[in-house]
């Protein structure tokens, strides 16, 4: 976790572009934090941000409740069918008491 006032270190995209495609090429990544002085943990995150750009750029990390999808008329259908027999077994279970 940061520390209060911690100063991150920032990376131009060329530089950024150049040590992934050495990764990705088959270069050590301990090798590379070496190369460029970077944590080894930098050069993975930017990796996985290349192979799950969705996870990464706020697309999969949405808060709330999910929206529901279109619903279809078969899908009322069979909605409207089981809510029947719902109110029938309910009907019975009130007949037996």
């Amino acid at each position: 976790m940061a520390k209060k006032g911690q100063k991150f270190l920032k990376y131009n995209d060329n530089k950024k572009e150049e040590i992934i495609n050495r990764y990705i090429k088959g270069e050590s990544g301990y090798q590379l934090a070496k190369e460029y002085n970077i944590p080894v943990s930098t050069i993975k995150t930017w990796k996985m941000k290349i192979d799950h750009p969705d996870k990464y750029l706020g697309n999969g990390q949405k808060r709330g409740r999910p929206k529901e999808k279109e619903l279809t008329k078969e899908d009322w259908k069979e909605r409207y069918e089981i809510l029947k027999k719902y109110q029938a077994f309910l009907k019975v279970q009130r007949e037996r008491k």
